[in-house]
């Protein structure tokens, strides 16, 4: 690629977010660029005591209808648009006095901004922006010969170039820069239209765009031969996405999909509730539990299954307190992600130099909308967030004997659990604590004598006489095909289940329960994880 220099003599400024915008301007000027804006842009130059040409006075047009008709016109387009080594272009240039515009400096209304606060609908429609998207398109088009800025992060790259080639740009920055405009329009269209979408109840728009801003480009994916990179998209939800490392290495992909996944479920139990851990190894929970304080359920959720969550992920709903973080350092953790951290913890966690430390600023709402999405072969599928908590369901005893309220506690917890555990999933609990997860098993008897086996596993290191599964209550993710998984749980010592229901052998495995003395909750709602 040569590097094909065009001299940047005009530059047209209409921006949102003014960072840097000063500055950055007067570097222009310096230069020689002559300076054309647009409304608020124009004042807050002219405040600078730059020289600016209003875009009214190059269209010969006002701007209208609260600023909706300003930048579309020829003289603006033109300028834009023009191939500078086409006669034929050069030629209408002259006729209808149309001068070239080299740079092209915008950033858009705050759309995703204005729909994050939870504005109301007409103001979200007030901050599409029309002008903007139609002339970053077309300077990206003529990008042969006009460099387009869509952030403030690349004022000064360009800068760099003017000051390198005698204010002039290479077709590598122009193409570059094309390539991010394009991105940035891409973006901002998905967002409205998935808004729209949203506002109309529509589940499947016949066409769904997805946009979102790279936060880091990733060492590799799930694999070192995969390359990989986190990007965040509009939706404001608490999590990885938001969260401030506090020290440790960069993230893998690996790192951010489980820590997702554990501060996900952690999030279904409220802070206000009792303290809760959360800790995670390859995408599963292998051990949860709420305690009256946060090392008190990090000491039982660890017991489940110790020897997976070595090299785990830790997720607490609390302020991670200096006890909790002393005791999660005992053992090697990849990650901790909490709302915030005490000083004392931050220090704690900062002798381990490997572990990373993530303060997410809140909670995610466990019943808060949204879609969740997965790639196929040449498709996409998208679905609604299962947003479905064990609290707001209708519960319903189906065998001769009712749970005890110690049992129903333990039965709404272990239910919360099943939900964030793969496919076929089964969970035992006692006291508000996992005492064996059986996940992702291509049958449910398995996942069943998986947990159990496990459990057993747990109670020999810790030197206990019987595995916790003893008078534990069990939940599965959705209905027993057939009896033998729930045979296999009261083998194990279960006294009560919790599970969907809805399969065609209900009766005989709600005879199995009665038979065994097991009481049985039916709750109406599957919780499938793939």
């Amino acid at each position: 690629m040569t590097e094909r220099l065009r001299r940047v003599t005009r530059a047209l400024l209409s921006v949102s977010d003014k960072t840097g915008l000063a500055a950055f301007a007067r570097a222009l000027a310096q230069l020689g660029v002559e300076l054309i804006s647009t409304g608020g842009t124009a004042k807050a130059l002219a405040a600078e005591g730059l020289k600016v040409v209003d875009v009214a006075d190059l269209t010969g047009f006002p701007e209208m209808m609260d600023g909706r008709v300003k930048t579309l016109h020829p003289k603006v387009h033109g300028g834009l648009l023009a191939i500078r080594d086409n006669p034929g272009h050069l030629a209408a240039m002259q006729a209808h006095h149309i001068r070239p515009i080299d740079l092209l400096v915008v950033n858009l209304y705050p759309f995703e901004e204005t729909v994050a606060k939870g504005a109301g609908f007409a103001d979200c429609i007030e901050n599409i922006d029309i002008g903007g998207p139609a002339m970053i398109r077309a300077a990206a088009k003529n990008h042969a010969d006009v460099a387009v800025v869509v952030e403030p992060a690349d004022y000064q790259v360009v800068l760099g170039e003017l000051k390198a080639h005698g204010g002039a740009t290479t077709l590598g920055l122009r193409r570059r820069l094309a390539a991010k405009a394009y991105a940035r329009t891409a973006s901002y269209d998905a967002a409205i239209a998935n808004w729209f979408a949203a506002h109309l109840g529509d589940p499947a728009p016949a066409f769904r765009a997805v946009g979102g801003r790279l936060l880091e480009a990733l060492r590799y994916g799930e694999n070192p031969h995969q390359t990989a990179a986190f990007y965040r998209t509009p939706e404001m939800r608490f999590g990885v996405a938001t969260a401030r490392q506090v020290q440790g290495k960069q993230l893998s992909y690996n790192n951010i999909n489980d820590t997702d996944a554990a501060y996900e479920c952690v999030a279904e139990f409220a802070a206000g509730r009792s303290a809760a851990v959360v800790i995670v190894k390859h995408a599963n929970p292998c051990g949860v539990a709420e305690g009256a304080s946060l090392v008190d359920a990090y000491r039982k959720a660890l017991r489940c299954d110790p020897v997976s969550a070595f090299g785990g992920i830790v997720a607490v709903n609390r302020m991670l307190d200096a006890q909790a973080a002393r005791a999660i350092t005992e053992i090697f953790t990849e990650v901790i992600i909490a709302p915030d951290a005490t000083e004392e913890a931050i220090a704690l966690v900062g002798a381990k130099k490997n572990l990373r430390l993530l303060v997410a600023g809140g909670l995610p709402d466990p019943r808060a909308a949204g879609l969740t999405m997965k790639s196929v072969a040449g498709g996409l599928l998208v679905q609604s967030r299962d947003n479905a908590v064990v609290d707001e369901m209708q519960m319903r005893v189906v065998t001769r004997r009712t749970p005890t309220a110690a049992e129903l506690d333990d039965l709404t917890f272990a239910f919360r659990v099943a939900k964030h555990v793969k496919s076929n999933t089964i969970v035992y609990a006692k006291d508000r604590a996992t005492v064996g997860i059986g996940a992702g098993q291509m049958s449910r008897v398995d996942a069943a004598r998986i947990a159990a086996r496990k459990a057993a596993d747990a109670a020999k290191e810790a030197g206990l006489s019987a595995p916790l599964t003893q008078g534990s209550v069990v939940a599965s993710d959705a209905f027993f095909p057939f009896a033998d998984g729930l045979l296999v749980a009261i083998e194990a010592g279960a006294t009560a289940v919790i599970q969907p229901g809805g399969s065609v052998r209900d009766d005989e495995v709600i005879k199995a329960a009665d038979d065994h003395g097991i009481a049985m909750v039916f709750t109406g709602t599957r919780h499938f994880r793939h």
